[in-house]
Parts: C-alpha cells; sequence; structure tokens
C-alpha cells in the first residue's frame, strides 16, 4: 500500500487482526442489512453502524447532521483520538460511503478495512455474534467541509464545463445503469428513478474497475491507468455519483486517498435525485 498518496487510510486484515483489541482503536461495521451479515457475526469487537438508521437523516433525504453523528460516535465509544476502522457489505460500498460522510463533519483518523467483511471471511478469520459496548465516548463533530459535497445546484451550473478540461463528472454505476437499460442495479430492485440514462458528459467508470476479484483495491499505477486513461486526471476537478451515492463514495476514495487528486466531491443525490426531476436534462442512447 506504500505506493497510494494516503497509505494510512487503508488497513489490511493482518493489521486488524493484530489490533482488535487495542483500546484506541475501534471497529465499525456499516451494513445496508444488518440482519443478513452483522447480526450473524462480525469482527471482535464491532460495533454496528446500521447505513439507514444510523447514516442518514430519519425523515429528510439527506445524510445525519453533525448533533447525530456526534451522538453516534459517542455511544461508539469514539473519542477525537479513536483510530476507526471502517467495514461492511457490498463491497465496502456503505463503509466508503461512511468514510465520506465523517470525514464531511471532521473526523481525523480513518480508515478503511481493505477487502471489507467479504476478505476477513474469505480468510476464515474469526466472528462473534456478541455486541460490543464500549465506554461512552468524547467526540465532537465539527462545521461539514463544503469542499467534498456537491448539490443538485453544483451539478448544474457546472454542466457547461463537462468534459472541457474544466471538470470531469465520473458515473460510477454499471454500463446498463448508465446506458439507461435498467435505473437500478440487482442489489436494489425496487428501488428506480423515474428515467434512465446519466448526466450529461458524465464519463462511466464503474466503481467495481477499482478493484480486484477479493474486493481489494488495485494498485496505484493500475488506478492511474483506469482513470488518467479515461481522461480523469489528477488536476482537473471531479465529481462523482451513482445512485444514492455510497458506490460513487467508494470512487471518491479511491481518487482522494489512493491517487491524491486534490479536488473530488462527492454528489450523494445522485441518479434517484436527478433521474427523477422534472427537467432536468439527461443523455441516454
Amino acid at each position: 500500500m506504500a505506493g497510494y498518496a494516503h497509505p494510512e487510510t487503508l488497513v489490511e486484515t493482518d493489521w486488524l487482526a493484530a489490533h482488535m483489541n487495542d483500546p484506541k482503536v475501534r471497529i465499525a461495521e456499516v451494513d445496508y442489512d444488518p440482519a443478513a451479515n452483522f447480526e450473524l457475526g462480525h469482527i471482535p469487537g464491532s460495533v454496528l453502524f446500521d447505513w439507514r438508521k444510523d447514516i442518514n437523516d430519519p425523515t429528510e433525504r439527506d445524510i445525519l447532521s453533525s448533533t447525530a453523528l456526534t451522538a453516534l460516535f459517542r455511544r461508539a465509544g469514539i473519542d477525537a483520538d479513536t483510530t476507526v476502522v471502517l467495514y461492511g457489505d457490498f463491497n465496502n460500498w456503505f463503509a466508503a460511503f461512511a468514510f465520506w460522510v465523517f470525514t464531511y463533519y471532521g473526523a481525523k483518523d480513518l480508515k478503511l478495512l481493505n477487502g471489507g467483511r467479504k476478505k476477513w471471511i474469505a480468510e476464515d478469520r474469526p466472528l462473534t455474534k456478541d455486541v460490543a459496548t464500549p465506554p461512552a465516548g468524547k467526540f465532537q463533530a465539527k462545521a461539514p467541509d463544503a469542499k467534498l459535497r456537491a448539490y443538485l445546484d453544483d451539478v448544474r451550473k457546472a454542466l457547461p464545463h463537462v468534459g472541457s478540461g474544466k471538470l470531469n463528472l465520473v458515473d460510477v454505476r454499471g454500463p446498463k445503469e448508465f446506458s439507461g437499460e435498467i435505473t437500478a442495479p440487482p442489489e436494489y430492485p425496487t428501488e428506480h428513478a423515474q428515467r434512465g440514462g446519466h448526466i450529461p458528459g458524465a464519463k462511466n467508470i464503474p466503481w467495481a474497475q477499482a478493484v480486484r476479484e477479493d474486493g481489494t483495491f488495485k494498485s496505484r499505477e493500475e488506478l492511474e491507468m483506469l482513470y488518467q486513461g479515461k481522461g480523469v486526471m489528477p488536476k482537473v476537478p471531479v465529481i462523482t455519483y451513482c445512485r444514492i451515492g455510497e458506490r460513487s463514495s467508494h470512487t471518491w476514495f479511491v481518487l482522494k486517498y489512493l491517487l491524491g487528486y486534490p479536488d473530488v466531491r462527492n454528489y450523494d443525490g445522485s441518479w434517484t435525485e436527478w433521474g427523477n426531476l422534472v427537467r432536468t436534462p439527461i443523455e441516454k442512447p
């Protein structure tokens, strides 16, 4: 991992196995479906962050507030200097989303488990059904970092500049979603947008092209070839999007932390927002 721009943001399963009992390390499993994952067995010492209940606002289509994050981290026993290792289901999609949200609110010592839950289980490492109950933490969320998030109006204003060398818009969904053949991936068969297609000018670089079969990230050289080969260059600002913002968080992490791109924002409204709005332009072959 030494070749990555910020290798400290990624840990291997061996490292985590050696630090499971470290009191300054908090392990958190981030799941879209805890009943099918965390509740059946998780890394010993892990706390659960339920993506829908804990990382999103309960009433608005938005991420959780800074106040809610402060409460969540304190319940999880997290202090300002706690190392937080995130992993989860769906190839770390939702762990990456949590990484993006927590970074947005000023959390510092965050790490992703390379390969996530999938790799840990494939290596036959220990699991438990016991739920950790750490003592309350003292973490305090900070004001949001606006440089990390793109909103609908930001994307609309950016459209004239997409593909001009001034901004790149990266759609990380699969080719059939990008073309409009389908409006949701197989993992979400009941959650569709009104229209299929993609935001005009977007480049389609599916998130899965950045990982190996075991879910671990490809080398820096391979990643540079992937993104720069599609014209996504380091000095050009990037906005990533998908359908609900979780897969685009995965690519946001790759570009910002593994490749060191200085200006990367995640449009978490993504296609569920863009594809449902009246008079919002789309491209569809």
